[in-house]
């Protein structure tokens, strides 16, 4: 958190001449205001001074930093400039410049960070900089170029590693990331960030069984990376390791995460090992937390669950339901199939098939194949007629 980083060698960064410390102000009055971080009665202790001394680079830099702490980042910016338009080459006030732009002007920030890198070539973390501020403009080919030239200065700064990495991962070349994610876990088998990047990587990849060991240690480690921990509950149920998957399904739950994602795998898992009740309780928690597209899925699970316990007319309660909200004609199907096949009920069989008939429009080949059957059994059937 930015409130407790001390940033003192800003009484030497920002000074223009040593001596040009005005009377009017105490140094070391101004020190002890950052260090019980009273910025705003730093802001109003420095002001009238920088009023009468608006050149003096050194209560410019104050008076920036005090906003910056103080979460005025329009202030900070402008002092940071007044800085700039005074010495272009200001490296506090560039960096300051850099972070404050990132995210609302990042082209203003790439011209900061372009300008460090000039004045300082050989140090990591602007190039790391630049890289990032590349890939959040989604230019990755860029994005690498800096992030490589930052691992190369710097390969054991572990920031470095993460950066390269996760590039390497966007970009599929798992043989690179990895040897740099090994690398450093063979001396430090518990570092977080990388084994994030390691279940990240062989996710990816699709090599689920490399997503356990770093994944099973973020749990040891109590660590509670939705993200992370996502993939690993998916890889799980992918290797068919069903019990594994509710288990740290069950973990993120009592870590906070009661998420619809969770709830569904983990239903899902409960389902494959014949659980249908308490799959249908947590189909139940998703639908509840959520009614949106995705409900149509959850629906659909229910409906499927309740089949496979027999339970018929209330998997056709949950296929109507998902019907009646999304609109899909394959829930009139599901339905029909089951009047027919299971209920044995030709009339309602047959109401359902036609208006699935009426407005499926059918794309993959073996819902081809059961639209045409349909249609040809029972597309041009009367109705069935009632039974007086």
């Amino acid at each position: 958190m930015k409130k407790f980083i001390y940033l003192f060698l800003l009484s030497v960064s920002f000074q223009y001449n040593a001596d040009a410390q005005p009377a009017s102000t105490d140094k070391n009055k101004v020190m002890d205001f950052f260090q019980n971080q009273q910025f705003e009665e730093a802001v109003n202790y420095l002001t009238p001074a920088a009023t009468i001394d608006s050149q003096n680079i050194q209560l410019l830099g104050y008076l920036g930093y005090a906003h910056y702490m103080d979460d005025n980042t329009k202030m900070a910016a402008d002092y940071f400039r007044k800085i700039i338009a005074i010495n272009p080459d200001n490296i506090s006030a560039l960096q300051y410049l850099a972070i404050l732009t990132k995210n609302d002007k990042p082209d203003q920030a790439l011209q900061y960070t372009r300008r460090l890198i000039y004045l300082q070539p050989d140090k990591a973390a602007h190039l790391r900089s630049m890289g990032e501020l590349f890939k959040r403009k989604d230019k990755q080919d860029s994005a690498f170029v800096y992030y490589n030239q930052a691992y190369i200065l710097q390969p054991k700064d572990f920031k470095n590693g993460v950066g390269l990495a996760d590039i390497l991962i966007d970009n599929k070349k798992f043989i690179r990331a990895d040897s740099i994610i090994e690398s450093v876990l063979e001396q430090d088998s518990v570092n977080i960030p990388f084994l994030k990047l390691r279940v990240r990587s062989a996710y990816i990849a699709g090599d689920y069984q490399n997503v356990r060991i770093p994944g099973e240690r973020l749990i040891r480690l109590q660590e509670t990376s939705l993200s992370a921990l996502t993939q690993v509950v998916v890889a799980y149920f992918n290797l068919k390791l069903y019990t594994d998957c509710i288990r740290v399904c069950e973990y993120l739950i009592a870590q906070g995460y009661a998420v619809e994602n969770i709830f569904y795998f983990e239903a899902k898992a409960l389902a494959r090992i014949k659980q249908f009740d308490k799959s249908n309780e947590l189909l139940k928690t998703c639908i509840n937390l959520s009614i949106s597209k995705e409900a149509e899925m959850y629906y659909y699970n229910l409906g499927i669950n309740y089949e496979a316990l027999r339970q018929y007319k209330k998997a056709i309660a949950q296929y109507d339901t998902a019907n009646y909200l999304f609109k899909n004609p394959i829930m009139n199907f599901n339905s029909g199939r089951i009047y027919e096949i299971n209920l044995k009920n030709m009339q309602q069989a047959q109401k359902y098939y036609t208006k699935y008939l009426a407005l499926a429009k059918p794309v993959e080949a073996d819902e081809k194949k059961a639209y045409q059957y349909l249609k040809e059994r029972w597309g041009k059937k009367k109705p069935v007629a009632h039974k007086k």
